[in-house]
């Protein structure tokens, strides 16, 4: 029987060899990725560690539920009703590695969800990945893929009225004051950052390539390079995320994936580069027509028409709105178009076997293997319903009428269209769907319940 790719767990003998090459490791990291993109785990010595390749190590079933802050979400059903019950994970194959930041005695590894009788959760986001994945393979295709995050260096302590404030370069001492995008002397400003960065990469084996300072001040983007195991480009993704974070804190900065950290600066971004590869591994988008193969557009016109109801697992927080604005380089309308960066899906120029689609919706607050599923299961539905892009936007994209269900326009609109998809719940799993919405609307009660100190400089005095 073919054990399907998001069920394989890491063998034991892949942990011996690592502590016989690292025999000071003795402080491990276990880290599950629940619904909401933040890691979560344990710190276990050694010994626990190995105990975790042989059996599996009990974590309880609420992790999977919890929301951003940490707090269970007991209108699932899934805490008290339960008896908070435990469920096993098992270490995820190549993610244990040293983890370089935290001194000569780290590591972590990646771990995924299963219920104790060894059935795959299907509220684990990689679980729900595989099966994306698996829809797609049956259909002959292979996705060949790649994660791309920006992010901002800000500095460790906010401003008096508890904002971020852009990061000092660690080499002149000074604050980033203009955009300067693609600037190279901003590049050498935090030097010292990115020499880390990609010494700790290549350390624990992640792809890291070309970094770039993006549209705004202490803002970056860096890329992991495409693979054809969307499962491992997330994995990578996730690991990639932490090691910014912490790189970040040992420089004396904070690094934020936040969605939109600065109101008059760009958002941070979640770039998904995809392509199909055939049985024979070729490119099945590769045209020397700009614009693709026919199976090309039928992936654009699938994603077209899921972008809606997969809105919120791109933008899945309420800060995430605040990023789509028209000549923001973020997009605002389920538009597609060749060589242009002003559409949601843009198919990158470049030789023929190179041909790919970018998916430009997802904030670098989504999670990635949610992500990686929407954009899989919209290219799946596409393919499997022969789907039709029209014509792609030549110029301004924020300009450009579409053919098909527009954006929700606010965080509440998403979690309701999200919630009713029989789509999603086709491609994701009812279970999930339903589960994620109830996570996202206590999100949404528990956010509102505060109030922020705009309320009083508002309306203290007005009303």
């Amino acid at each position: 029987m073919t054990v399907k790719s998001s069920h394989k767990i890491a063998p034991l003998a892949e942990a011996e060899a690592f502590f016989a090459a690292h025999p000071d490791i003795d402080a491990v990291d276990i880290i599950f990725t629940n619904m909401c993109g933040v890691p979560r785990g344990k710190r276990l010595r050694k010994h626990e560690a190995l105990a975790v390749y042989k059996a599996g190590r009990f974590l309880p079933g609420s992790v999977v539920i919890v929301d951003t802050t940490g707090r269970d979400t007991e209108e699932t059903g899934l805490v008290w009703e339960d008896g908070d019950a435990d469920r096993q994970v098992w270490a995820i194959p190549g993610t244990l590695v040293a983890s370089p930041w935290a001194g000569p005695k780290a590591a972590q590894f990646l771990t995924g969800f299963y219920e104790l009788d060894g059935t795959p959760n299907d509220l684990d986001p990689r679980h729900v990945l595989g099966r994306v994945i698996d829809r797609m393979t049956g259909l002959g295709y292979t996705p060949d893929v790649a994660v791309e995050l920006e992010f901002y260096l800000v500095d460790a302590k906010r401003g008096k009225d508890g904002r971020p404030l852009p990061a000092r370069s660690p080499v002149t001492g000074l604050t980033p004051h203009d955009i300067q995008v693609y600037g190279l002397q901003e590049m050498e400003d935090f030097r010292p950052f990115f020499d880390d960065l990609y010494a700790f990469a290549a350390i624990q084996g992640l792809p890291l390539e070309a970094g770039i300072a993006e549209y705004g001040q202490g803002q970056f983007e860096m890329t992991l390079a495409h693979k054809a195991d969307a499962l491992r480009a997330c994995d990578e993704a996730i690991m990639y995320k932490r090691m910014v974070k912490a790189v970040a804190n040992k420089h004396g900065m904070e690094a934020t994936f936040m969605a939109k950290p600065f109101e008059t600066s760009a958002g941070n971004g979640m770039h998904l580069h995809a392509s199909l590869l055939d049985g024979e591994g070729r490119n099945a988008f590769a045209s020397e027509a700009a614009a693709g193969t026919p199976l090309l557009r039928n992936a654009i016109a699938g994603m077209q028409a899921t972008m809606a109801d997969a809105f919120l697992i791109f933008a899945p927080n309420a800060n995430s709105y605040r990023r789509f604005k028209a000549n923001s380089y973020a997009p605002v309308a389920p538009t597609w178009g060749v060589n242009n960066r002003t559409v949601s899906f843009r198919v990158t120029a470049g030789p023929a076997p190179t041909r790919h689609v970018e998916h430009r919706i997802g904030g670098a607050d989504a999670n990635p293997y949610l992500a990686m599923a929407a954009m899989l299961a919209g290219m799946c539905h596409g393919i499997e319903n022969v789907l039709d892009p029209g014509t792609p936007v030549i110029g301004n994209g924020y300009e450009a009428q579409v053919d098909a269900p527009p954006m929700p326009g606010n965080w509440f609109s998403a979690v309701e269209r999200f919630e009713q998809s029989a789509l999603m719940k086709d491609h994701l799993g009812a279970r999930f769907v339903e589960m994620y919405s109830i996570v996202k609307r206590t999100e949404q009660e528990r956010f509102f319940a505060a109030i922020p100190v705009l309320d009083y400089d508002w309306y203290l005095r007005t009303a």
